[in-house]
């Protein structure tokens, strides 16, 4: 993806990639639901086989009233606050406008992406949150490396979503090139918009099938 000079690498596809399928046999997570998050990552649209019978719901699926009575966290760094905010607040507007009440979402802001996943940890450890979000801007400043940093962030919250059966949803991005000027501001303004409406999407819709799929498990 291209535009005004920028070329923009989203990671938020590494873990919950909008629009993407994922279509495992959940018949081993049926028996351990230890496995069952592990399987599920990126099914959204939630049209897998379990012990041979095929369930299929539509996108996006309608909310329970179980989905819409939890909590969800977001963290947000700090670092380029201006633009990651936007992802916020696009976040939170989406999900009202599916009926998920916007005080039962939690923010917590953090200095930088490389604090996220210890914040991500603690939140999925205290059990109050069936869903985590996390935001933030990884930009190449042309003297040091970024792309070490953005591997780190994705992949320690990829691994904490399975250690600890959290979903944890990224808008953590990196824009191969970014500049201060008002082109490339305008631009990652708009994208994060755009970004925290795929991350809202993405996170209801999670959130709904881990549910669906628990019920499953339990019968």
């Amino acid at each position: 993806m291209k535009e005004n000079g920028s070329s923009c690498r989203d990671d938020s596809a590494s873990l919950y990639g909008a629009g993407a399928t994922y279509r495992p046999s959940l018949a081993a997570a049926s028996r351990d639901p230890k496995r069952t998050a592990a399987l599920i990552l990126v099914n959204v649209t939630f049209g897998f086989d379990l012990r041979g019978t095929t369930m299929n719901q539509s996108y996006p699926p309608q909310l329970s009233s179980q989905t819409l009575s939890q909590r969800i966290a977001f963290i947000r760094a700090d670092w380029h606050g201006d633009i990651v905010g936007k992802c916020h607040a696009a976040f939170v507007e989406t999900v009202a406008e599916r009926g998920f009440a916007a005080d039962r979402i939690d923010t917590f802001t953090v200095p930088g992406v490389f604090e996220i996943p210890l914040q991500a940890k603690l939140l999925a450890k205290s059990g109050r949150y069936a869903a985590i979000v996390a935001s933030g801007f990884i930009v190449d400043g042309g003297i040091y490396r970024h792309d070490f940093v953005s591997t780190a962030v994705i992949d320690a919250l990829m691994a904490l979503q399975l250690e600890q059966e959290v979903p944890v949803i990224s808008a953590v991005l990196t824009p191969h090139h970014f500049h201060e000027h008002q082109a490339h501001a305008d631009f990652f303004h708009q994208h994060f918009v755009t970004k925290g409406r795929e991350a809202a999407e993405a996170c209801l819709t999670t959130m709904e099938n881990i549910n669906q799929v628990r019920k499953l498990s339990a019968d």
